[in-house]
């Protein structure tokens, strides 16, 4: 269809169109105003301007009765298909202003996704039944772009961003532990002091993982220098075989212990004295959404529904 193209005369309005629709199926003025709640003379001033504004006659009038002449009896299937589809428009953003109806498409970052996915999805099951949850796993850079591009709604990853334009609403924090192989000397002790990151051969992701960056700002701040890097994983399960084979120890978070170590019989967990490293995880969105209100629900939700998890909720 041709929109920029301007029709010829004026345009009709709803008013005219439902006046007519209704003369079209009563064939009676006085039986077709009731049934649209319009005065009889309104009605036909209504059908009157829309036989002009269309340069048609639509009606054959008599003094018994009403008949549509041949012009009309095809425009009334033309007019009955714009109600239709007027009344489906209407219904449509009826189905929008609902909250938690139609899609929502969240990011997650690889390091989150498989700890948090299963207590999101059962709080969206159970609490939100007609949201369309639709779930993406990319990295923290790749979020951000989509989030800003209008391409995904709501984030889920580890804050601060630091990034203008998008709002982060904090749902908790938790704290990293040391996993090691079984013959380690730090193997399954507590009060570890960060100071001991200084001399670990510490396995890390590879770039563009925000628990990298996590992980080696833990240990500038133990006093470590540098962190070289001579073996680095894809995600947190490989990263804990390779532990497993004694290639070295690594940081994960507390949410990702028990997933990640029972897969192996050669690790041993080791917990820091106070105050432990930790990171925050939250959901973000773009700065004035239209549906921020819904996405701070979800927060507050989302904040009970992770309290059986060994995290504390912000």
């Amino acid at each position: 269809m041709n929109r920029g193209k301007q029709p010829s005369g004026r345009q009709p309005s709803l008013a005219q169109l439902r006046a007519f629709a209704a003369v079209a199926e009563h064939l009676h003025f006085r039986d077709a105003a009731a049934a649209i709640g319009m005065s009889q003379p309104a009605l036909s001033g209504a059908v009157a301007a829309l036989e002009e504004a269309l340069g048609v006659k639509l009606l054959e009038r008599t003094t018994r009765k009403v008949l549509l002449s041949p012009a009309g009896e095809r425009l009334a299937v033309r007019v009955d298909a714009v109600l239709d589809e007027v009344e489906a428009l209407m219904e449509e953003a009826d189905a929008v202003k609902a909250p938690f109806t139609g899609a929502l498409r969240l990011g997650v970052i690889p390091t989150v996704a498989p700890y948090l996915l299963p207590t999101v999805i059962t709080l969206v099951h159970d609490a939100y039944p007609d949201l369309d949850l639709q779930v993406h796993e990319e990295q923290t850079s790749s979020l951000l772009e989509g989030l800003t591009a209008g391409r995904l709604d709501l984030l889920l990853l580890a804050v601060p961003l630091g990034m203008p334009g998008v709002t982060e609403l904090p749902l908790f924090d938790e704290d990293f532990v040391l996993v090691t192989p079984l013959d380690h000397w730090l193997g399954g002790r507590e009060g570890i002091p960060r100071e001991a990151l200084k001399e670990l051969n510490l396995l890390l992701l590879d770039e563009g993982h925000c628990l990298r960056d996590q992980a080696l700002d833990i240990c500038r701040e133990a006093g470590r220098a540098d962190a070289p890097v001579t073996t680095t994983a894809a995600g947190l399960s490989t990263l804990v075989q390779l532990v497993a084979g004694g290639l070295g120890v690594t940081l994960l978070p507390r949410t990702a212990v028990r997933v990640e170590t029972t897969r192996s019989n050669q690790l041993l967990t080791g917990y820091f004295a106070d105050p432990a490293p930790t990171r925050r995880i939250a959901l973000a969105m773009r700065t004035g959404a239209a549906r921020a209100a819904e996405y701070e629900e979800l927060a507050r939700a989302l904040q009970e529904a992770v309290r059986p998890l060994p995290v504390r909720v912000v």
